[in-house]
């Protein structure tokens, strides 16, 4: 059985808890580029990260057998609250975890997380839809991907 990820317990008290544990994470490189004329990491490059982080977490949890030229579902809502500004110098990992199935869609939580502190940069959380591609339309979500991130979430998340 697999342990959930920890880091120190953030202080921010706008931080809300985590919806489920997580069993996901990526380490994650700040490059010159990412950092605005403020100082700090661009907006966009967390939703970049996150992207990351969700392949990441798709190609782990499906052992690598992931077709990404045929990818079975799609982005369709994402909300983001930043809570504390990342600089070049941190050390942060995107943590990912799926915390519902529906038949046609998954919700899932992503957190930038500071891993020398513990601090809470920004929480995410996406709703992705089961999608065909070729004909642009819904699909259910793919029973395999389904038990997949059940196992590896270590619950049922009907």
């Amino acid at each position: 059985m697999k342990q959930p990820i920890e880091f120190p317990p953030s202080t921010n008290p706008r931080v809300p808890e985590p919806i489920a544990p997580f069993y996901h994470a990526v380490p994650l490189q700040i490059r010159f580029n990412d950092i605005d004329m403020l100082g700090h990491m661009n907006n966009g490059v967390y939703l970049t990260f996150m992207d990351l982080g969700k392949a990441h977490y798709f190609n782990d949890v499906m052992e690598n057998r992931v077709d990404w030229h045929n990818i079975n579902v799609a982005v369709v809502n994402i909300n983001v609250n930043f809570y504390a500004p990342t600089y070049l110098d941190s050390h942060i990992s995107v943590l990912t975890a799926v915390t519902r199935i529906s038949k046609h869609s998954m919700t899932m939580e992503q957190r930038i997380v500071d891993t020398d502190t513990g601090e809470v940069k920004c929480q995410a959380i996406t709703i992705m839809a089961g999608y065909d591609a070729k004909t642009a339309t819904s699909l259910p979500i793919d029973p395999a991907w389904r038990q997949a991130i059940e196992d590896w979430e270590q619950r049922p998340l009907s």
